[in-house]
């Protein structure tokens, strides 16, 4: 069964939680499609993904480029899943794909958001309701992911 994560933003943008979740992902040497609601969005975190921080190097690509299978990280606006990627992660409230084919599904959404958090509830309630394993983590105060599920 796959194990699906809820990460509840209250303490930072996803512009800053998301980058050294996509690290540790890379780190275990998994592959990951990273989805979000507009192409638009998608470019955006393209770009910031090189520059997030000095010191550091996210491999990654979009479903636009060439060679988007070969990503280890990969961004789109879709439901595809071009580099074959075991996680992924659901952002600014975009709808998953089935999820029975990812050993791991990451959503992240904005707690100041409405549209966002009623949509985490209603997957939650969907995906529990289809026996998943679910998780719930909301950031500290620190900005720290704290298990609260």
């Amino acid at each position: 069964m796959t194990e699906i994560l809820f990460y509840h933003l209250t303490e930072s943008k996803l512009e800053d939680a998301l980058p050294p979740l996509l690290d540790r992902c890379v780190e275990r040497g998994w592959r990951v499609v990273v989805q979000t609601v507009a192409d638009e969005r998608r470019d955006m975190l393209d770009n910031h993904l090189w520059t997030y921080r000095d010191d550091s190097f996210l491999p990654h690509g979009t479903d636009a480029a060439e060679f988007a299978g070969d990503q280890p990280i990969l961004l789109t606006a879709g439901e595809g899943n071009d580099n074959a990627a075991t996680v992924r992660f659901l952002i600014d409230g975009a709808e998953p794909p089935p999820v029975g084919g990812y050993e791991r599904v990451v959503f992240m959404f904005d707690g100041y958001d409405q549209a966002q958090l009623e949509g985490a509830r209603g997957h939650w309630k969907t995906l529990k309701g289809e026996g998943h394993a679910l998780t719930y983590w909301q950031q500290n105060q620190d900005g720290r992911w704290v298990k609260k599920a």
